[in-house]
């Protein structure tokens, strides 16, 4: 049976405080086991595209799995060092996926 269509996503920017850029790569790379262990998060993805900003990108099949994962243990580490950590509150977007290249 085909996996369900990934049609579900959010799209999270995060800005560190100067000095702290490591932290919060480290904080990012050690998430994704966390990821992996939630079964509806079909794709996690942890990008940074200057020595500053961080993303996270990340789909779902189903609205139950995307709030699954809002609410759950990675978000919730993120949101317990935000203060700490970042520059500016988290800019988390939830998206839909319009296109997708299969796995």
């Amino acid at each position: 049976m085909p996996a369900a269509p990934v049609t579900l996503a959010f799209v999270a920017k995060l800005v560190a405080k100067p000095g702290l850029e490591q932290e919060v790569s480290d904080l990012l790379t050690g998430a994704v086991d966390l990821a992996n262990a939630e079964a509806g998060t079909v794709h996690w993805f942890a990008l940074r595209t200057d020595p500053s900003t961080f993303w996270i990108v990340d789909t779902f099949a189903s609205e139950d799995a995307r709030q699954a994962h809002i609410t759950g243990a990675i978000a919730q580490a993120l949101m317990a060092n935000a203060d700490r950590l970042l520059a500016v509150a988290p800019e988390i977007l939830p998206a839909d996926v319009l296109a997708a290249k299969p796995s």
